[in-house]
């Protein structure tokens, strides 16, 4: 098979396309002949950051169809389509490549959906469900009317992770606020269904904010928390959440203890790999049914233009989301 590898003892910046044998899966395992693999800022930051023991296949995300499967597995899997999870975190099969290899429970149902939505789920659509479903106002699953009643604000709109939060949290009847630093991103912000679009570099989000909730958000889906933590004061209301799951702007942010206090606000750290076991799995049963009831969406009029690179060019799909692309980039695996 074709595959994307970069080594342990050599440069992490460069990804070499092989040739590998494709592997048998084992007990609990599926073997999928992908599709496509979607690309996330950690697929660039762990080759330089946490270089691997041995060789790896970079690739957290993707779709494709289950070619085989191991011991223990459902046979009636083979020739269904589905999306992927977290494929290489700590395993060295990712979805960069025509096959990967992944535990049953990262390969789930992907229904009637495409397979670019399918590898535009997994990071940033789980990440986004945890944002979610972390405070003290928000229930700890999504559906439809989950969120009535509830006001979101969402820093940073245009972002993959942004329009993930727009989209589940309209799913679910909330009312979504997004933040954007331009009239472009704002169409994209409005495009995936935010219901105010915010434009930070010519309005002053306090205020803008506080004519459409008086009262304040229940919950901030946060991006640059370093820059945003004075906005996000001032806006959250009584028990609500602020949910970081980024460091853009800067590695530590100041928070006001007394102003946080009186509120019983949440400041909640959010790291999709590591979140609690129960709520990945809400959020993986969560996320897929949006997908199956035609709730996600990609392109441009869904907000998430789509950028597409064949395997060989993987380097430069990953250079394009470290130089933040606007939009979902898409690596072309196979024609499964």
């Amino acid at each position: 098979m074709k595959a994307i590898v970069y080594e342990r003892n050599g440069d992490p910046s460069v990804l070499d396309l092989v040739d590998r044998p494709v592997p048998e899966p084992g007990a609990g395992e599926v073997l999928v002949r992908m599709a496509v693999s979607g690309v996330n800022p950690t697929d660039w930051k762990s080759r330089r950051n946490s270089p691997p023991k041995g060789w790896q296949i970079p690739g957290q995300d993707g779709a494709g169809v289950v070619e085989a499967v191991g011991d223990g597995v459902d046979p009636d899997l083979i020739g269904e389509r589905v999306w992927i999870w977290e494929a290489a975190w700590q395993r060295p099969w990712g979805t960069s490549a025509e096959y990967t290899l992944v535990p049953v429970r990262q390969a789930v149902r992907l229904g009637g959906a495409s397979f670019e939505v399918g590898a535009a789920l997994g990071i940033p659509f789980l990440t986004a469900h945890r944002c979610l479903t972390a405070g003290e106002f928000m229930p700890d699953t999504l559906r439809a009317g989950a969120l009535a009643d509830h006001t979101v604000l969402v820093q940073g709109g245009a972002g993959a992770v942004g329009n993930a939060a727009i989209q589940l949290a309209r799913w679910a009847d909330a009312t979504v606020i997004a933040t954007v630093s331009s009239a472009e991103k704002a169409q994209l912000a409005a495009s995936a269904g935010a219901s105010y679009v915010v434009n930070y570099r010519d309005q002053d989000v306090v205020e803008e904010v506080r004519k459409i909730a008086p009262d304040g958000v229940h919950t901030i889906v946060e991006v640059s928390p370093a820059r945003n933590a004075s906005i996000d004061v001032q806006v959250l209301r009584h028990g609500g959440a602020v949910c970081m799951y980024a460091d853009d702007g800067g590695g530590e942010v100041s928070i006001p203890i007394r102003a946080m206090m009186a509120p019983n606000a949440r400041w909640q750290f959010v790291l999709v790999y590591t979140q609690p076991k129960a709520a990945k799995a809400q959020g993986v049963k969560d996320v897929a049914a949006a997908a199956n009831q035609g709730a996600i969406r990609v392109g441009a009029d869904a907000g998430l233009p789509l950028h597409h690179y064949p395997l060989a060019e993987t380097a430069a799909a990953h250079q394009a989301v470290e130089d933040s692309t606007v939009g979902k980039v898409l690596i072309t695996t196979s024609d499964a």
